[in-house]
């Protein structure tokens, strides 16, 4: 299995950006970097210029109420917890990525037998809104 999950849309960025926004809100997640997503008026920020049509977007996904119990639980989880979902234009399309571990490679990176199943769970809804916004 593949661990970077690809959609395209026809829909403009902005576009895939909201829905894939409302559709997150709807399952309980927060957008953590709202405005800091669009990467174009980061690195504006911090004086870097990028071509006009740089339009890369990483979207910050968070549910804090889960978030805090699983490492409250367990603090060896945090490295695997961020989800970032990536969005840019390519050939007038709005392509989209996120990257995924496997449950076998979770088992690997931390000795908690819970959080395996839990973290692919999140994934697949992930998954399940982007494919849902497209």
């Amino acid at each position: 299995m593949s661990l970077v999950f690809q959609r395209s849309s026809r829909k403009p960025l902005p576009q895939f950006i909201h829905d894939f926004t409302s559709a997150a809100e709807r399952q309980g997640f927060v957008i953590h970097n709202r405005d800091k997503m669009n990467l174009a008026d980061t690195f504006s920020a911090h004086g870097v210029d990028v071509a006009t049509d740089f339009d890369v977007h990483m979207v910050q996904l968070c549910k804090p109420a889960k978030a805090a119990a699983s490492l409250s639980h367990n603090p060896e989880r945090a490295p695997l917890m961020p989800k970032f979902v990536v969005a840019f234009t390519r050939n007038d399309e709005t392509q989209i990525r996120y990257f995924g571990l496997d449950e076998q490679l979770v088992r690997e990176l931390v000795d908690d037998p819970e959080f395996p199943a839990s973290l692919c769970e999140t994934q697949n809804v992930i998954r399940s809104l982007i494919d849902e916004a497209a």
